[in-house]
């Protein structure tokens, strides 16, 4: 049980701290209401269990200063930096009316601008390896380890949809109508200052 709630407490922490993700998802559910976002959260949730089933199946690709780990960290800086200009970009330009977007063209797009932002991000990386090389040390066994990666799974889903709820409703979205555009253009420099921050530290961690 105590092992079981450090890992609850660590993971939790982890989903509060704003990333690449949350700047997705909260710039989703206020263009397009929280079904507009659910498949972004589907995607980040996919893209989370695949590291979590990576990390704690050992796999050592995965561990800091790879060269596995060095590609994902570069391709996730090229993403942010892409999201980031798409967001500044296409600033004030989505519709926000009170019907939420739907429609299965748009849920599939979500799924897959989710899953890459999440998969592309080192530090989703290093957390679950860290997490994984924690419990190895205890002397977790397989079964153990298969709760908790299935409880994060389920944590991941769980938060993403409620930050997604909480954004993207209706009262919520009318009221940020005006303030969209700049909330946009915000989230994109955001993104790019997160990349240039990786980068920084790639640079930084490879001499």
């Amino acid at each position: 049980m105590q092992d079981f709630l450090f890992i609850a407490a660590a993971h939790f922490l982890s989903l509060l701290s704003p990333g690449p993700d949350f700047f997705l998802i909260a710039r989703t559910s206020l263009a397009h209401g929280w079904r507009g976002a659910a498949g972004t959260c589907v995607g980040i949730t996919v893209a989370n269990a695949v590291f979590i089933v990576a990390a704690f199946g050992g796999l050592s690709v995965l561990r800091a200063g790879s060269t596995a780990f060095m590609v994902v960290r570069l391709a996730g800086c090229a993403y942010l930096l892409y999201l980031g200009w798409l967001f500044l970009r296409h600033a004030g330009k989505s519709g926000l009316d009170a019907k939420p977007a739907s429609g299965k063209a748009r849920w599939r797009g979500g799924v897959v601008m989710g899953f890459m932002s999440a998969i592309l991000n080192p530090k989703n990386a290093l957390f679950y390896v860290s997490l994984a090389t924690v419990l190895a040390a205890r002397q977790t066994s397989p079964a153990a380890m298969a709760a908790y990666g299935a409880w994060m799974v389920f944590a991941v889903l769980a938060w993403d949809m409620t930050v997604a709820l909480a954004i993207g409703s209706t009262a919520l979205r009318q009221r940020f109508a005006r303030a969209l555009p700049l909330l946009e253009r915000l989230s994109g420099v955001m993104l790019i200052v997160l990349a240039v921050v990786l980068l920084v530290q790639a640079g930084s961690g490879s001499r």
